[in-house]
């Protein structure tokens, strides 16, 4: 006989919140009785914290000290009972809309470890040969001009930036094949070590100059074939799940234009082309255009990634808060944007000297061993000042590769959400904590696809 799992509050509401977003009235129903409906499953642990499951299909905690809602993974080993709160105190945008459930799952993981798959590298392979000798003045290198060399042609660039854009965190192992593909365009060689590019995400604009720039010089058929590169290179990326979710949002966002040539030729400004590919993207697929519509709320987000990443540890707030103390916040905003939970970890590490631990760019900081065996960078013992934190103690069990690559990925996407939030420099040999986890990784080759996390 099968076990039976034991009865979970978290669990149970979320299955009750999906059935009643999915269900045919909830678009009809109107925000006041949307609002009651998501306050009336509220939970509430034995500490005091208040949950709701609520907009994006994921959890949020109440600050009680500011009174907000912050994205934040529960946690489902506590008992929790049934509370509800206030229906008119909910702010909108914590009222799900219905499509915001139906987001496309993606993965965490960074491209270190797990390699990408030799299909699509062979796909990128085919592209690249095939549009790498267009002529350099038919298509100008109008972005990417930092990557790569002055005669590159922008298709080139093209297949780069869709890439990179559709990436969910563009840390890449030093030999990774599809890198390797750009060899011979590149301006320099890419920032990171022998082990690791950590490579910049770009905004959705780069890719958008390429194309806007050639209607306005009154080249549309250069436009639509950069666009349909652009539109061939996300449907390559749709096999893996760390590109899928943002390869779906710039394929809806393309193929309006490739089923009707012509419908953006008279938009010759950046921010028109961008405004018209930001309106085709589906509801469904908002949450992958963040980065570039809400980068607040993508932080938040990419924060609630990185407590679910580190969920298998003993305290994830405290894990999490060793790699947010990487980033550099010489103006102290950080805080104000964690939750309690969160914040309260945060500012032990702050009070010990052990934040912005990245700003000279070490890889081995103290405070982040390099050792085989569980993760290191992220144990309760880290506060100490002057001692090592205890990693064995931080990360009880086996950390397999996926998990690792998932907190690798995650925490380098923290790090690129807060530099496009606050313009901190993002480190050319990654943030620390994230860089001590190559450690891991770099012993062991791809031999599995990545999972969803």
């Amino acid at each position: 006989m099968a076990a039976v799992r034991p009865w979970n509050a978290f669990t149970a509401v979320e299955a009750e919140v999906r059935a009643v977003v999915a269900g045919p009235r909830w678009a009809e129903l109107p925000e006041p009785a949307r609002a009651y409906r998501i306050a009336s499953h509220a939970l509430v642990t034995a500490d005091g914290d208040r949950w709701l499951f609520a907009a994006h299909a994921r959890w949020h905690l109440h600050d009680p000290a500011g009174g907000r809602w912050h994205p934040a993974p529960p946690p489902r080993d506590l008992p929790a009972r049934r509370a509800g709160h206030a229906a008119a105190a909910l702010p909108s945008d914590l009222i799900p809309r219905g499509p915001d459930f139906a987001a496309e799952p993606g993965s965490t993981q960074a491209f270190v470890g797990p390699d990408v798959p030799d299909r699509l590298c062979a796909g990128i392979r085919e592209l690249l040969r095939a549009n790498c000798g267009k002529a350099e003045p038919e298509y100008p290198l109008t972005a990417f001009d930092e990557i790569f060399a002055a005669d590159v042609p922008g298709t080139v660039a093209a297949v780069w930036g869709t890439i990179m854009w559709c990436a969910y965190a563009p840390a890449f192992d030093g030999n990774e094949r599809l890198l390797t593909a750009f060899g011979e365009f590149l301006r320099r060689p890419l920032p990171g070590d022998e082990w690791v590019r950590w490579l910049p995400a770009p905004p959705l604009t780069d890719l958008v100059r390429l194309v806007a720039e050639r209607q306005r010089a009154g080249h549309p058929r250069a436009a639509l074939r950069l666009t349909a590169l652009i539109a061939d290179t996300a449907q390559i990326l749709l096999s893996d799940a760390r590109f899928r979710p943002r390869a779906l949002a710039l394929l809806t966002m393309t193929e309006p234009t490739l089923q009707r040539p012509g419908l953006d030729d008279h938009l010759l400004d950046d921010q028109a082309v961008l405004r018209a590919w930001l309106a085709r993207c589906p509801p469904r697929l908002a949450r992958a255009l963040l980065p570039d519509t809400d980068p607040d709320a993508h932080l938040a987000h990419t924060v609630y990634d990185l407590l679910e990443a580190l969920a298998f540890t003993p305290d994830p707030p405290r894990a999490a808060a060793a790699h947010l103390a990487d980033l550099s916040d010489s103006r102290g905003l950080l805080p104000a944007r964690l939750d309690h939970r969160l914040r309260r970890a945060y500012d032990d590490l702050h009070r010990a000297g052990l934040t912005s631990t990245s700003a000279a760019e070490h890889t081995q900081p103290d405070g982040f061993p390099v050792r085989p065996g569980p993760l290191p960078g992220a144990g309760p013992d880290r506060p100490r000042a002057g001692e090592p934190p205890s990693g064995d103690d931080a990360y009880e069990g086996s950390a397999d590769r996926g998990r690792v690559a998932a907190v690798l990925g995650a925490a380098y996407a923290v790090g690129l959400a807060w530099s496009r939030v606050s313009g901190a420099r993002v480190p050319e040999r990654g943030f620390a904590g994230a860089a001590a986890l190559v450690r891991r990784l770099i012993h062991e080759r791809d031999d599995k696809p990545p999972i969803n996390h």
